[in-house]
């Protein structure tokens, strides 16, 4: 049986294919060789991108160095044609069992929840190795998104155990609102990629999960 690499807690960034490509791979290096890195997804927003599959497998050849993980936003069909280690639904694909038997079997699968717990439910039967929360905060880059009820949130911990990222305007300052919740990392994208110093944000980031995690283990 193929066992599966298992998703780190941390810093779970996204990045945005459309931004230029120099300043994108310069930024995921200075990222990479200063900060920890739960994974790295890349968004589904391809556009204008000229040849996807070799930024695909250039954004993997960075990340493969530090042992960081790639996913593709929805494109799971580009799976087999790259580098990359797994796929992040938005939502829960129609054709899930299509998708199983015509990608590796070791893939990284995550899922975007909201506030029906139903959505979690399914996740946890069909093995995903991970689920996101969003939006926790208002957001410009999760503006498709309804506000996450944090009762929601507390209630899928009681349903899975499977490791559980927050996302949408999430920032360090705000973070320490999250202390009541019990997940395993927060995804960002703009908070990180827009810095004027990305690594210096990454780190920022840790930083006050990691306290989270200590308060929250200390008050067990």
């Amino acid at each position: 049986m193929i066992k599966k690499k298992k998703i780190k807690e941390g810093v779970y960034l996204v990045v945005d294919p459309q931004m230029q490509k120099t300043v994108l791979i310069n930024k995921l290096k200075q990222i990479m060789a200063k900060s920890e890195i739960a994974a790295v997804q890349i968004w589904d927003n391809f556009k204008n991108a000229e040849n996807k599959i070799s930024l695909i497998n250039e954004i993997c050849k960075v990340c493969e160095n530090y042992k960081v993980p790639v996913l593709l936003n929805n494109n799971w069909d580009l799976l087999n044609q790259t580098e990359a280690s797994g796929i992040h639904f938005d939502k829960i694909p129609n054709n899930f069992k299509e998708i199983k038997n015509n990608i590796p079997p070791k893939a990284l699968l995550g899922l975007t929840c909201n506030n029906n717990l139903e959505t979690v439910k399914w996740a946890d039967r069909n093995n995903m190795d991970y689920i996101s929360f969003c939006s926790i905060f208002p957001s410009s880059t999760a503006n498709s998104c309804d506000l996450v009820d944090f009762e929601i949130i507390k209630k899928a911990r009681e349903i899975t155990e499977m490791p559980i990222f927050l996302a949408g305007g999430i920032k360090p300052s705000n973070m320490h609102l999250l202390k009541e919740l019990d997940f395993e990392g927060v995804a960002v994208i703009s908070g990180i990629m827009s810095a004027e110093n990305p690594s210096i944000s990454a780190e920022n980031y840790n930083s006050e999960f990691k306290k989270i995690k200590n308060e929250n283990f200390n008050n067990r």
